[in-house]
């Protein structure tokens, strides 16, 4: 590894999240539960609560991005008390989450009114390590899933909490914590319909490496966005200045844009696409995912190569917004040791910008390769994008802007 992306990556850390297929009975992968994971060779979640909860849904939909980590399949995702009643938002829609309503949760009159109100938005529930008796029964009719612990549940009435949930034809059956033959086939012998267990599959760790947003960042956007009049423009204005800030609102558009099939242009359309409230609750959730901050030479190098390319992108015929973004992406992915094309997949974007990442064609390949070029002390080919005699110029308001921009974050000398 070449010194400048070793000292990069001393700002970066391991993110992690676990994986468990859940299958269907003829051993189809039909879902996958999302896991909290402090390391990758944990074996155990070690937290379930509502820290492992905000991490998994940071994790997931902004550091991997969902369909990296489920494809076109359902997650299930364990969520709190804090998420069913709306105290705390969940951040995404309810297209791919199936939520898992844990044994720890006390059912009350708040958590079932909470939980009505999101499956009438269209989530999807599954009742965790059902227990009759617990009160959670009364989530019964309000639930797709229930998932029956075959190895230390009580299975002393598996035939009468079976026989319940066939009354109720909207209710699935998912066997979990298989661990032996003989516990697959009491699944079988009473046709459970789904199946989760180190018999079948043990959970696998996925692990990125993250470029956290700095703490003050992460504050500044939480206190413009709970202002009653949210100024968009300041919105973008925070994003766009803080690359992994910038990166994970990417992510996060991915699910919006794969709904409607539009395909993103610049940071400013992502976060128009998501909408300020949707911003909001990632922003809140990244609070409680409380991580290290990037420094201050790995911020001002990613956001100087984007402003550079902004400033070069006139000169191409090129949208200054997209050739930000694109540089912007460059630079994060030498951040993270990864190449442009591995993050080009991972988000929404439009079809030129992902061609320049990818192929580097196109008159935004080109001013890429320009900047990349003029960075490396290298000759700029002129065929490339017109070369103006004031590309020095460009780079030192790019320079300026950065540190200017960084400096804005730095929280106040006591």
């Amino acid at each position: 590894m070449n010194p400048s992306v070793a000292r990069a990556l001393s700002g970066t850390q391991p993110v992690h999240v676990g994986r468990q297929p859940i299958f269907d009975r003829l051993g189809g992968v039909v879902a996958y539960e999302l896991l909290f994971r402090g390391s990758v060779d944990a074996v155990a979640a070690g937290h379930r609560d509502t820290y492992a909860t905000s991490k998994v849904i940071v994790n997931a939909f902004t550091e991997f991005g969902i369909r990296e980590v489920v494809g076109d399949r359902l997650c299930f995702i364990n969520v709190t008390q804090e998420f069913l009643t709306g105290e705390l938002t969940l951040p995404f829609g309810p297209e791919q989450v199936v939520l898992e309503v844990l044994e720890t949760v006390e059912v009350d009159d708040a958590v079932i009114a909470g939980i009505t109100e999101l499956v009438a938005a269209g989530y999807r529930i599954a009742l965790d390590d059902f227990v009759w008796g617990s009160g959670h029964e009364r989530l019964l009719d309000l639930a797709s899933y229930v998932k029956l612990d075959l190895l230390d549940g009580d299975l002393s009435r598996l035939e009468e909490i079976v026989a319940a949930c066939r009354r109720r034809p909207r209710l699935q059956i998912v066997a979990e914590r298989l661990e032996t033959a003989e516990q697959v086939e009491l699944a079988d012998r009473f046709g459970l319909e789904l199946r989760q267990g180190y018999a079948l599959s043990r959970p696998q760790v996925l692990t990125a490496r993250s470029l956290s947003p700095s703490r003050i960042r992460r504050l500044e956007l939480l206190s413009a966005l709970s202002a009653a009049d949210a100024d968009l423009e300041r919105v973008h204005s925070i994003i766009a200045t803080d690359p992994a800030l910038s990166l994970r609102v990417l992510r996060a558009s991915n699910s919006a844009a794969a709904a409607s099939a539009t395909r993103i242009s610049s940071v400013r359309q992502a976060v128009v696409m998501i909408g300020l409230s949707h911003i909001r609750q990632w922003a809140m959730l990244m609070v409680i995912d409380d991580v290290a901050e990037a420094t201050e030479d790995q911020l001002i190098s990613a956001l100087t190569r984007a402003r550079l390319c902004e400033n070069v992108a006139g000169d191409a015929s090129v949208a200054p917004e997209a050739a930000f973004m694109a540089g912007l992406i460059v630079g994060v992915a030498e951040l993270l040791n990864v190449t442009p094309a591995v993050m080009a997949r991972q988000l929404p974007l439009a079809a030129e910008v992902t061609e320049a990442l990818v192929n580097g064609a196109g008159r935004l390949g080109g001013v890429l390769r320009t900047v990349q070029a003029y960075e490396h002390g290298d000759v700029v080919e002129p065929t490339e994008v017109p070369v103006s005699p004031d590309l020095t110029t460009k780079c030192m308001d790019a320079m300026a802007w950065s540190t200017r921009a960084v400096a804005a974050a730095a929280p106040a000398a006591c």
